[in-house]
């Protein structure tokens, strides 16, 4: 089994992701670790990773984007399947071991995810996703445009499949998972496993906060070019909810309360004291860093 983890500038959560990885109680698997052209501190953690692990492959080089960098570590892989792992997730021990039991048992399904809990920056969780299962709920998702049917970083998928369908179309430098998983669906089985199986990090800096408006602009694409493959009629209008990401201040606001019933008062005070910062002046965030302060 293969694994692969592209790093941009990803030295603030790369190490928890890393270590989940190598944590896993299914060993038999190689890492391939791909700096890709980072500014920070990323290129020498990465090195340092090859050096202490013999399961860990580890590339850095000049920038070329996360799809071609997808598309090498598809090349470089030499197990039956492989896995998505993303620099600022955590996958749980057990992740790897339950996927692939699962693959096993279902030789007709090629890519399986599983649910995930939701958690902060600092890692205190928000909530619990509620994916589809089944392949008919799971292709249906995708052919609305919601790539989050199967959660990228939280796929395993068999290799001759995905070189099969061609791995990832690098004109799309956003919902590559998208594209990828809706080809998927027309050569074999999509499944979730209903047990969360990975820790999926909301922070600012999140590809969902930054290129929300770059998704929205493929999907149509992507999702037409299914249609046509399938050689099935096109929609007259697209019904695809478009997501628009909460204002940070807004998003601040559930991390403190999700903080605060999750026993972490700690954490949120970190989030109402930054809240305080970006509205100094709000009764709410007063409000918020009283009730962080008093921990309920």
């Amino acid at each position: 089994m293969s694994v692969i983890l592209a790093a941009y500038d990803a030295e603030k959560y790369l190490v928890s992701a890393v270590d989940s990885i190598l944590n896993q109680t299914f060993t038999d698997f190689e890492l391939i670790l791909i700096d890709d052209g980072s500014k920070d501190s990323t290129q020498r953690m990465v090195q340092d990773y090859g050096r202490k692990d013999p399961r860990v492959v580890a590339i850095s080089r000049a920038n070329k984007g996360l799809t071609p960098t997808l598309n090498e570590g598809i090349a470089r892989a030499k197990g039956e399947y492989l896995a998505r792992m993303d620099a600022d997730d955590l996958s749980l021990p057990r992740r790897f071991a339950e996927q692939v039991k699962y693959l096993d048992k279902n030789p007709q399904c090629v890519c399986v995810g599983c649910r995930v809990t939701l958690i902060d920056p600092y890692g205190s969780p928000l909530k619990l996703t509620t994916h589809d299962l089944d392949h008919e709920k799971i292709d249906a998702g995708l052919l609305k445009g919601i790539g989050w049917s199967i959660v990228h970083p939280a796929a395993m998928m068999r290799a001759d499949a995905v070189r099969q369908v061609g791995g990832y179309r690098e004109q799309f430098k956003t919902s590559q998972d998208l594209d990828l998983f809706l080809r998927l669906g027309e050569v074999g089985r999509l499944a979730n496993i209903a047990e969360p199986l990975v820790q999926y990090r909301q922070h600012f800096e999140s590809v969902a906060n930054t290129k929300a408006d770059e998704q929205w602009r493929v999907k149509s694409i992507i999702v037409g070019d299914a249609y046509d493959r399938r050689g099935l009629a096109r929609p007259e209008k697209w019904d695809f909810s478009r997501r628009v990401p909460k204002p940070f201040d807004e998003q601040l606001e559930d991390w403190v309360w999700s903080a605060l019933r999750a026993g972490n008062a700690g954490i949120a005070r970190r989030h109402a004291l930054a809240l305080l910062k970006m509205k100094p002046f709000s009764g709410r965030s007063l409000k918020l860093m009283l009730c962080a302060l008093r921990g309920r």
